[in-house]
């Protein structure tokens, strides 16, 4: 059986048999894949406390039908025990872990630049230095950018009309002008939606001046836009404590 080695981050861990564990990991080369690790529930296994999920690891696995085997795996950067440390940080891991996962729907489809995102969002919430709830609300708008679900916040997503506008559909797209307001668009705040963009280009600056209140009204829309595109909610989405 070919065996291939690949660098990525475990994105979900569940029980299998009766000491083995089925991981998800986002790799870097591979995109998204499934693998077996044979007996790392017993006490004595190598690599069991390896695979967890938020773990920055380098593997090597045999290629299978349907599962591959991982046969090595060595970790590269623990984010995940280090983020559950703090519940705000832990539960922003996972929505970031479940959203990486959700967006690559096929395996083995390369996904490069998402899997940078993930490594540098988990490296962010690990080193304590941003807010919890703005490095999440970051990657989200950034992962959904490149999955080509990129929400319109400097012009308006129905006509192209240079911005400002505080008029936002989640179903058209970002925010609109008011002559292409569609009915149920909602009223959003100039500063939440300066926020957003500022979130999308990187101006952190400009982010982390914002008050709670602000930044809880753009986590919302940031929420609505994404479950919208995923077509349905996240498992780990009502446990978020925001920040």
């Amino acid at each position: 059986m070919p065996v291939y080695r690949d660098e990525g981050v475990v994105l979900r861990a569940a029980p299998f048999a009766e000491a083995d564990r089925i991981v998800t990991v986002l790799t870097r080369r591979n995109g998204r894949v499934r693998a077996v690790a044979k007996g790392v529930r017993k006490t004595s296994s190598r690599f069991g406390a390896r695979l967890e999920p938020g773990t920055y690891v380098d593997l090597q696995l045999h290629e299978g039908r349907s599962l591959d085997t991982v046969t090595q795996a060595d970790i590269l950067a623990p984010y995940g025990a280090t983020i559950a440390q703090e519940y705000a940080r832990y539960t922003a891991a996972a929505v970031m872990l479940e959203t990486a996962e959700r967006l690559t729907s096929e395996e083995r489809q390369p996904a490069f630049r998402l899997f940078l995102l993930l490594v540098g969002g988990l490296r962010t919430l690990a080193s304590g230095e941003r807010s919890p709830s703005l490095v999440l609300d970051a990657f989200l708008l950034r992962s959904l950018t490149v999955s080509g679900y990129g929400m319109a916040l400097d012009e308006c997503a129905l006509c192209g009309e240079p911005g400002p506008h505080h008029s936002l559909s989640v179903p058209g797209g970002g925010v609109v002008c008011p002559e292409c307001r569609p009915r149920g668009a909602a009223s959003t705040s100039p500063a939440a939606v300066r926020l957003l963009a500022d979130l999308l280009h990187g101006d952190w600056d400009g982010a982390e001046a914002t008050d709670v209140r602000t930044r809880g009204e753009a986590g919302g829309v940031v929420a609505a836009y994404l479950q919208w595109h995923l077509e349905r909610a996240l498992r780990a989405l009502p446990h978020l404590e925001r920040t």
